[in-house]
């Protein structure tokens, strides 16, 4: 559907096509109140903005109550991993194993007995044992900080279910995450894979985290914060959990954390690389 037809949708098709995006009835309503939308960039800027401005904890958990349980994201990965071993990729094969879905199943049962909500990550493009490290190392987190987390993957979830529902090529024009990461093994200059990274914010005195995710294969994150949110002015802290990354890889260590602090002001992205050795580490100023 392109958006001009969207834009020309009664109001309750509008409602519903946007529920399917993202289950928060508020939201919904008061994005029909919003139409017509000029472009996918203004869509998407009112999306955000009523989102996080005019949404309560109650419209974010309705959201969140509207997500399919584990059980059916198990059922897909059993056809993910039936469609690797029949291509032939048996480490896929294998990250899909039954014994990874149990451990999915068990985390998840236990996430959603600490926080009252499912577990929610914005899983496309991710594997199976990628879902279930940042599951397990959430369960570290108070709900506090699991819902300002749940919020952000809902939001990118959202865009993504737009992106599929509306045709534009104008979907380019939306900025991507605020702050970006990349980490570099020095050891043998390839990209540190695995690392699993927390961006956290000073609140009441203390740092709460708010995104969490892990560097991919070429050591990056790009996608730590929802399109076009972003934060606000201030000291923030990014933590690398360097010491799991270290042991899976068999090396010995000196530092199993690195803490980053570092200050955003105005609206320019901000990337932050870390170069990354069993001895030391460092990072500079770089352009997002």
């Amino acid at each position: 559907m392109k958006l001009s037809e969207f834009n020309s949708l009664p109001p309750e098709k509008a409602e519903e096509l946007l529920m399917d995006c993202c289950g928060s009835e508020k939201w919904a309503a008061l994005m029909v109140k919003k139409l017509p939308f000029s472009s996918v960039r203004l869509l998407w800027d009112n999306a955000t903005r009523i989102w996080y401005e005019e949404c309560s904890s109650a419209d974010w958990n309705e959201a969140l109550r509207r997500h399919p349980k584990i059980g059916d994201i198990l059922l897909l990965t059993k056809k993910l991993a039936e469609a690797a071993k029949q291509a032939g990729k048996e480490s896929e094969m294998n990250e899909s194993s039954e014994e990874m879905l149990r451990l999915l199943k068990f985390a998840n049962e236990e996430y959603e007995k600490q926080n009252g909500f499912i577990f929610v990550y914005s899983a496309s493009g991710k594997s199976s044992g990628e879902i279930l490290r940042q599951l397990t190392g959430r369960l570290f987190n108070s709900r506090d900080e699991e819902m300002d987390i749940a919020m952000g993957e809902q939001h990118k979830i959202t865009l993504i279910r737009l992106m599929r529902s509306l045709e534009s090529d104008q979907w380019n024009s939306i900025p991507g995450s605020h702050i970006s990461i990349s980490a570099t093994n020095v050891v043998d200059g390839k990209p540190a894979r695995g690392i699993t990274v927390r961006l956290k914010d000073c609140w009441k005195g203390s740092w709460q985290t708010i995104a969490q995710g892990e560097t991919n294969a070429g050591g990056m994150i790009n996608d730590l914060l929802p399109p076009g949110k972003i934060p606000e002015d201030g000291n923030y802290q990014l933590v690398f959990e360097t010491g799991d990354y270290f042991k899976d890889n068999r090396m010995e260590g000196l530092y199993p954390q690195v803490d980053i602090i570092f200050t955003l002001s105005g609206n320019a992205k901000c990337h932050i690389p870390l170069n990354i050795g069993p001895d030391g580490f460092s990072t500079q100023r770089a352009s997002g």
